[in-house]
């Protein structure tokens, strides 16, 4: 890598991944294509590390920021955490477990639940194509947790926006929203990252389509959203590329000249 190469951050879903949870033949070329290019490839996801391993392999990929920012892997090598606050957490837990709010507690390795069943987290997990986590609620206090899953209806979610201001609360399911450190985010992810690599801010770029893709594509040099991203997303992206689901990234990857002819 010199002072002049470039790095594409991708989001895995609604962006690497379609509608189904599937690799699109045409994004894996894109990618390879990319590689050949000279262009250096990393990941930027909400998931654990645990979530997207295949994909990884698949693409042959071992630079990433996961958790939404809180554990940065740059070749393999783990360059940056930002757990969750245990004592914060439990503060908050006891006022889920009061008001029937489920959490689902997440380090690198695994994820664990504060129940045994629960149709939210039936619901919301089943969508990343997961099955609902085993119950341990004293997980919490076992391992660092890097974030949290909190299980409700946006109509109640804002007692907690209001009530816990050292967290960053995101949606990414109707019944489901991220629990982060305040502060935490994509971009701080990247950020660490780029300490460790040459590229010019000029030089990076990201795609995504949710709302947790926000700052990072406001940080980086040239911010892409997918055709099928959040209303929210597209006011700060600074090019859109086409749905996920008719070669969004291979489209976009041309749109800002990376794949060459």
């Amino acid at each position: 890598m010199d002072k002049n190469s470039k790095i594409v951050f991708f989001d895995i879903d609604g962006t690497l991944l379609d509608h189904n949870k599937e690799l699109p033949l045409s994004t894996k070329k894109a990618i390879a294509k990319l590689k050949n290019n000279g262009v250096y490839v990393a990941i930027a996801t909400g998931r654990a590390p645990f979530m997207f391993e295949d994909l990884r392999k698949e693409l042959d990929i071992e630079t990433f920021v996961s958790f939404n920012g809180q554990y940065v892997v740059f070749e393999g090598e783990v360059i940056y955490k930002n757990p969750l606050s245990v004592e914060k957490m439990k503060v908050l837990r006891k006022y889920a477990e009061q008001e029937k709010h489920p959490l689902v507690y997440l380090n690198h390795k695994t994820m664990k639940a504060n129940v045994q069943n629960h149709p939210f987290i039936h619901e919301s997990m089943g969508s990343l194509k997961f099955k609902h986590p085993e119950l341990q609620s004293s997980f919490l206090e076992e391992t660092e947790i890097y974030q949290a899953l909190l299980f409700i209806e946006e109509k109640d979610q804002q007692t907690y926006l209001e009530a816990y201001k050292d967290f960053h609360f995101i949606r990414w399911h109707s019944y489901s929203t991220d629990i982060l450190p305040k502060g935490g985010s994509k971009a701080i992810g990247i950020e660490r990252m780029l300490e460790r690599m040459p590229f010019k801010k000029e030089n990076v770029y990201a795609f995504g389509d949710g709302l947790n893709d926000i700052e990072m594509l406001e940080y980086v040099g040239t911010g892409i959203a997918m055709g099928n991203a959040h209303a929210e997303l597209l006011k700060v992206a600074d090019r859109v590329t086409k749905d996920v689901a008719e070669d969004g990234i291979q489209h976009g990857l041309e749109l800002v000249g990376l794949l060459g002819k």
